[in-house]
């Protein structure tokens, strides 16, 4: 019992004295435990080209810290993000710590296999590798993105690209991206829901992107771009705020991939709202000074016409810079709407009332590569130091883009140097302006015909635009060189001139060939809204040729024998046009007008006067069906004495009055020949071959006019997205007034014949031609298109009738 005892007392007394031996151990411990977590030490291996002391300096740690293990993950991390290595490790050593490093090959050469659609230097500028740089693997995935980015721009969306890597001795690797181009990805269809104003073919003429069809080596907008389709959702929007629809809204531009990748199908889908017009239009403000009267005339919003949100947008413009120039600084232009949805109108008032007092210190522009600074900063109607205002600056950014020259145009305001000061940043992604276009078509006209033509909308950067066309047929020859600098002395006038040349050989119509070479200056305004002054002068020599005189008639013999069949032309011009459509190509409402003066004579050898005038005027029936009417008409006289050239006169035919051959009415050569002789009034025989009576020669007239009345409708049964359309129509019209070609027939009307007989000398009155028929319309990736079948109701005997003509739209 007592062993017992003092067993229990010695196990007791070690436990109760347990903590004070753990505490005494590891103070005795403590200092070893500190001195091994000190780091002593840091070694590096694995290091070629990058020192060893480069890496250390990526490390979160040095030599003398405690080892600490989330540094470390930092700073496998920071060496990491350097892009030197491949492989990093950290391991704690006896000593202190190793880094071992396995670094990224350098690049050697990178080649490209495959491409054929992209040249090497385009991907070659794109691509972040470069020889002597250093190969990664987030590197060469970013590549591989910027390759595919680029075929996708061209519709390629099938495209593959496989980056392979040939090592090499010495670190180094040869980079290989092995491209399968695929096929262009181009736009299979484009169809919209929900338009009930416009048809589909309406709105694919509004948008950039057109379907892919028959002639798609033609243009190059049929390949799919996502950028493309937002710009046509804005565009579709500003078209529908323009004619009318105030709440209409493009809820989505989807683009669907068919299966095999080979096409895109895409869908609009629009809201269009109701139609409303302008109700009251009144102008307020809250500043002295103004003077509200004079700014009357700056109003583009009519109460009763159609809403449009441009000249809502243009009116604001120009009552902000009629106040400006009333010396009211920092107005500002606000329109306040109010809706009267009973009667479909929004009425609006021009509020006038004081800006924030802020000023433009600077205008920077960047992205603009090509076009020259000047030609940017002209769309801003505003410079440094000027009041800053935001409507301004959003209406010179809708100019930017309006231009054509751009893909993206951005304009961002910053603070300036001071509070009262604001820089503006203008980010520009230009885009291509050349275009090459070539088609080749049929008229029964002229036959076969060719068209080719060579456009820069944006020449040396400049604004300037040249176009060399080249147009023909079997029986017609032309060439035309273009120059318009849209602004000349920096002002709203374009200035340009015109070089051409057009030759013609005999045909049926016409028993000789002709030569007109020459070259035309010429200047355009506007003097208000859609409402254009023009004015030009015209050099040319013309020359008649190559007399069939079997055929010719007197007259025509006559003015090729005159000064040998050459003349030379001066002329000056004068037009306006006034242009109210809602459509550029296919319109459906509005009108046009035209009229225009020539004057020959102040130098050269021909003097006359000559007009020409046209009305064009569209009306909708339903949402589908338009009522289209067109008048004409035309004056030439001579002057000084002289009287008009046989070339000089108006000839007309099918092309105003469908039913009618070309040059198929009017004054007319309809001498009967009956034999091989005529004979002069002192009995002495003329030879009929030389002046060739009875050619029935078209000799055209003085005075013309025309009319048409026309309904357009869809076709059942074939779809919208073809472009086809129907017509049916009533043609009218006139040409008389042979002028000095009377004369010479008269002349010579009456003169016996051998056997007796007498021919008509000329034809020439002023009865009315009449014709009624239907068309086929064809909006094709050529141009508008038309086969016309017409009956001729009203002619006279001599005219030249003609039932099935195909050709390029008449433009009405």
């Amino acid at each position: 019992m007592r062993t017992f005892g003092v067993i229990t007392r010695l196990a007791a007394a070690l436990v109760l004295g347990a903590p004070a031996i753990a505490a005494g151990l590891y103070l005795l411990a403590a200092p070893a435990m500190a001195q091994s977590s000190v780091i002593r030490d840091i070694a590096v291996s694995g290091n070629r080209r990058v020192d060893a002391q480069t890496v250390r300096t990526y490390l979160k740690f040095n030599v003398g810290d405690a080892f600490d293990a989330g540094k470390v993950d930092q700073s496998i991390r920071a060496l990491f993000s350097t892009g030197l290595f491949a492989d990093v490790s950290i391991s704690r050593t006896s000593s202190g710590v190793a880094v071992s490093v396995r670094e990224n090959p350098v690049v050697n050469q990178v080649a490209f296999e495959g491409n054929s659609e992209v040249e090497k230097a385009t991907l070659e500028g794109e691509v972040q590798l470069k020889p002597r740089s250093v190969y990664t693997r987030s590197k060469v995935q970013a590549d591989v993105q910027r390759i595919l980015d680029i075929y996708r721009r061209q519709g390629r969306f099938a495209a593959k690209v496989e980056p392979k890597l040939i090592e090499l001795q010495d670190g180094r690797v040869n980079v290989v991206f092995e491209i399968n181009e695929g096929g262009t990805t181009k736009v299979k269809s484009i169809s919209f829901v929900g338009n009930r104003a416009f048809n589909d073919g309406q709105l694919r003429d509004i948008i950039t992107t057109s379907q892919s069809g028959l002639f798609d080596f033609l243009k190059g907008t049929n390949i799919y771009d996502p950028d493309r389709l937002s710009l046509d959702r804005e565009l579709l929007r500003q078209y529908y705020l323009k004619n009318g629809y105030a709440d209409v809204r493009v809820v989505s531009a989807n683009a669907e991939l068919d299966r095999d990748g080979s096409g895109f199908f895409i869908t609009f889908v629009v809201e269009e709202g109701p139609l409303f017009k302008f109700g009251a239009v009144n102008i307020e403000s809250k500043l002295g000074g103004v003077n509200i009267p004079a700014l009357q005339g700056e109003v583009l919003t009519q109460a009763g016409a159609l809403f449009d949100l441009s000249a809502l947008d243009k009116t604001t413009e120009k009552l902000t810079l009629a106040v400006s120039e009333q010396g009211v600084a920092f107005a500002r232009v606000r329109p306040q709407t109010t809706r009267d949805p009973s009667g479909q109108a929004i009425n609006i008032t021009y509020l006038i009332d004081e800006g924030p007092k802020v000023y433009i210190e600077r205008i920077n522009v960047s992205g603009n590569q090509r076009t020259q600074d000047y030609v940017i900063r002209r769309e801003f109607r505003l410079a440094e130091g000027d009041a800053y205002n935001p409507l301004m600056v959003e209406r010179a950014k809708k100019r930017l883009q309006s231009l054509g020259f751009f893909k993206t145009v951005d304009v961002k305001r910053r603070q300036g140097g001071a509070q009262d000061r604001v820089v503006l940043d203008v980010d520009l992604i230009e885009q291509s302006t050349g275009e090459l276009s070539f088609g080749a078509g049929y008229s029964t006209a002229e036959g076969v015909i060719g068209d080719i033509s060579l456009t820069e909308r944006n020449l040396l950067g400049k604004g300037q635009f040249v176009r060399l066309r080249l147009a023909g047929s079997a029986e017609r020859v032309q060439i035309d060189l273009s120059f318009t600098e849209p602004r000349f002395l920096d002002r709203n006038i374009a200035a340009g001139f015109d070089i051409f040349h057009k030759g013609t050989t005999k045909s049926a119509t016409q028993p000789f060939a002709t030569m007109k070479t020459g070259g035309s200056l010429r200047l355009g305004f506007p003097l208000a809204e859609n409402f254009w002054l023009s004015t030009s002068y015209t050099l040319s020599y013309d020359v008649i040729k190559d007399v069939d005189f079997n055929n010719a008639s007197r007259a025509i013999v006559e003015a090729a024998n005159l000064n040998g069949g050459k003349t030379i032309t001066s002329s000056t011009g004068l037009g306006l046009t006034y242009d109210a459509r809602n459509h550029p190509n296919t319109p459906t409402r509005g009108f046009f007008l035209t009229a225009g003066v020539d004057l020959a004579g102040l130098g050269g050898d021909v003097n006359y006067v000559r007009t020409n005038a046209e009305a064009r005027g569209y009306y909708p029936v339903t949402e589908k069906i338009t009522f289209v009417t067109r008048a004409a008409a035309g004056h030439i006289m001579g002057w000084g004495g002289d009287d008009v050239r046989l070339l000089d006169l108006f000839q007309k035919g099918g092309e105003t009055v469908r039913g009618f051959g070309q040059s198929g009415y009017g004054p007319r050569d309809t001498v009967v020949q009956t034999a091989a002789a005529t004979f002069n009034p002192d009995g002495t025989p003329l030879a009929a071959a030389q002046y060739g009576y009875g050619s029935g020669s078209a000799l055209g007239g003085t005075t013309y006019w025309t009319t048409t009345a026309e309904l357009r409708f869809p076709i059942p049964l074939i779809p919208d997205e073809l472009g086809i359309s129907g017509a049916v129509f009533a043609d009218a019209g006139s040409l008389f007034g042979a002028g000095a070609t009377a004369k010479v027939f008269n002349n010579q009307c009456g003169l016996a014949t051998p056997n007796g007989q007498t021919g008509v000398c000329l034809a020439d009155n002023a009865s009315i031609r009449a014709s009624v028929g239907a068309s086929l319309l064809w909006n094709s990736p050529l141009g508008p298109l038309r086969l016309d079948i017409a009956k001729a109701l009203k002619k006279e005997v001599e005219d030249k009738t003609q039932l099935v003509r195909f050709g390029a739209s008449t433009k009405f």
